[in-house]
Order: C-alpha cells, then structure tokens, then sequence
C-alpha cells in the first residue's frame, strides 16, 4: 500500500515591486538540506597564497561551489512559488521579502539575533523579531527613472537572482573594476527628446563610461536609495541601561 501524500498548506504575499500577489508554500527538508548541503560545500582559501597550482585549484572549486549554490537557491524558491511569475526576474529586494516569509513558514516567525550595544561596544544582547514586522522600505523620491541632462535619461533595471544569490549566500561584493559593466547590463532604456534607443552590451559599456562625474553619481543615487529590506529595533543595554536604535538591512542580517 502506498503511504498517504501530505498536502502543504499555501500563504499569500504581496510584492513589495508592484503589489502583485503571489501564492507560495513552505519549503521540506530534502529542499532545505540541499541548499544547506550546498552552502556548506564552500571551499577553504588556501593556506599558501603563493603557490599557484593551490591557488588555481580554488578558484575552480569556488566557481563551481558559485554555480551550485546559484542553482540550489534558484529551485527551492521556484518550487515554493506557487503562482505562474518569472521568480528569475523580481528584483532583489523581492526576493529578499519573498525568501524571508517562506523560511518564516517553513521553519519559525521569530528571528533571533543577537545586538552589540553600541555605547560600551561590548555588551551583547539577544533581540528576537517577528517576520511580519519586517518590511520593504522605499525612500520618498526613489525612481528608476533617471534624467541626466534636461531630456536625456535612462530607465534603469533592479538587480535581479544573480545579484540576490550573490549578495545574500555568497558574499561576493562588485568589484571596482565591474561596476560600469554592472550597471551597462541593467539599463533598460536611453531615451531623449525624440527616440528611446538600444545598444549591445559593448556600446552600452562604452555609453557608460563617457558619462561625466556628475552623470555617474545620479545613477549611483539609484542604488543606493534603491528599496531594502529593513527593520528598527530598541535595543537596552543592562548594564547600563542605555536605549539605542539599530536599523538591521538586507537578508542576510537577519541570520547573522
């Protein structure tokens, strides 16, 4: 006889990018030990920075550990996703939210951290948070669209999985040498007073790096008011009994 099939309960979210509501359900263990299994896979730096037959050996352990755990964290977030979306293309702080809420109901609500208080440096304290208290926040004034002289702009994209999975499970930062690149590769439109205009990704490269400071800087603007994923805590320190605020952002903080 066939053992009997557990069904899996369904939530609903709304999308923090547009309002769209999306169905998703919990994540089961297999689900969960394969990303756990495939972060843990990550290789040690070598003790010898010097040798580099090590040296290369690692890079080609670390680009592979990368891709695996692109594609462990790409499937359990596609499987949980219940609604008919393109989950590859949200943005990050979507995913960010999205990703948070099925943990909360596939392991617990609560989230416990531990704070450093900041006015001795040393004390710390547990702070426990609720995932429904947890929000996308977007600063007054935010828009992917960008005006860089009186009628030239550009509409941006926002950072999608890659960059998700990257920042999040990673670690790995954008250099400074692929900054103009990334952000060639998430423009979506140029436009000016009498046309919208596309490029490859080579002319796109170049249009980039022939702005002026001044241009660069509004575009830089857009990431850094660009919507997160963040929450205010009072923290007391019991020794001397000090409040101070903290402002925890991005995912990952919220697991330190």
């Amino acid at each position: 006889m066939a053992l009997p099939k557990i069904g899996y309960p369904t939530y609903e979210l709304e999308l923090p990018s547009n309002g769209k509501t999306i169905k998703y359900r919990p994540f089961v263990v297999k689900e969960e030990k394969v990303l756990l299994l495939t972060l843990e896979g990550e290789p040690d730096t070598p003790r010898d920075l010097n040798n580099l037959d090590l040296v290369l050996e690692y890079e080609k352990e670390r680009e592979k550990w990368e891709v695996d755990v692109k594609r462990a964290v790409k499937e359990l977030i596609k499987n949980c996703v219940l609604s008919r979306i393109k989950v590859d293309d949200l943005p990050s702080f979507d995913l960010e939210y999205l990703f948070l809420n099925i943990r909360a109901v596939s392991i617990s609500d609560d989230i416990k951290i531990m704070v450093t208080c900041r006015d001795d440096g040393t004390t710390q304290v547990p702070v426990t948070i609720n995932v429904d208290d947890i929000k996308v926040t977007k600063p007054e004034g935010h828009t992917n669209k960008i005006m860089l002289t009186d009628d030239t702009g550009i509409i941006m994209k926002y950072p999608s999985m890659d960059r998700f999975i990257d920042q999040e499970f990673i670690g790995k930062e954008i250099k400074t040498d692929e900054i103009f690149e990334f952000i060639a590769q998430h423009i979506d439109q140029i436009f000016d007073a009498d046309d919208v205009y596309d490029g490859t990704k080579k002319e796109l490269l170049e249009w980039v790096e022939n702005l002026t400071t001044s241009q660069f800087e509004k575009i830089q603007d857009f990431y850094i008011t660009m919507p997160k994923l963040e929450h205010t805590v009072t923290v007391t320190n019991p020794n001397t009994g000090v409040d101070t605020n903290y402002t925890i952002e991005g995912m990952s903080s919220f697991f330190v």
